[in-house]
């Protein structure tokens, strides 16, 4: 299965955010994995526009219940009808995430993906710091070819490591013994009393 790569950011973008979500998009279909995004405009739109002149799929993930919502770079919508909760379909179907500028959506779909375990991959967007000066996660791209192939590497890894565990959980289910009851015999029921039917009828014999 080819690997799935979110975009994600603003719906109104500069143009200078713009071309390069453009770019990232077409480095991910050159890449030969899927785009995945919200399927608006600004960041999704350019995204989207990019992958698709470089032959690649875009899959927009749409919040409202009509296709035709969709800008006319993706290529398979999916209808939704969850507003901003479909942000966290968008994180959930991507093997990786690449964040390129980003408003309070943005933000949501970011902290979303962390949570999910999802590799999150920076190109001009939040800097975050939690509380008592805990790391967050979001690896920093300077480039947007930088971007993909970092998302593309964690990506990997990730597969790898879902191999891995599928293969440990396989062994794990199939150890030790097993008992064979094809053998096992089952006791005869025991048989009837013959002096059962005479007691019987003796007792209901008139006197």
């Amino acid at each position: 299965m080819a690997i799935h790569i979110a975009v994600i950011g603003e719906g109104r973008c500069s143009p200078r955010v713009a071309a390069r979500a453009e770019r990232v998009g077409a480095a991910i279909a050159g890449a030969g994995a899927v785009l995945v995004c919200g399927g608006l405009g600004g960041v999704m739109e350019a995204a989207a526009r990019g992958a698709a002149r470089a032959g690649g799929v875009v899959v927009g993930v749409l919040p409202g219940p009509h296709r035709a919502e969709a800008n006319r770079w993706v290529t398979i919508p999916i209808v939704t009808g969850l507003g901003e909760a479909r942000n966290a379909i968008v994180v959930r179907s991507a093997d990786a995430v690449i964040a390129v500028g980003g408003m309070y959506g943005t933000l949501s779909e970011i902290a979303l993906a962390l949570k999910l375990g999802r590799p999150v991959i920076g190109l001009s967007t939040w800097r975050l710091r939690q509380p008592e000066r805990r790391p967050v996660p979001i690896v920093r791209a300077r480039t947007p070819a930088d971007a993909v192939a970092r998302a593309l590497a964690a990506a990997r890894r990730g597969a790898a490591a879902d191999v891995s565990r599928a293969a440990g959980r396989r062994v794990r289910g199939t150890g030790g013994p097993r008992r064979d009851t094809s053998r096992r015999r089952v006791p005869p029921s025991p048989a009837p009393s013959s002096t059962a039917p005479a007691r019987w009828a003796a007792a209901r014999t008139p006197r």
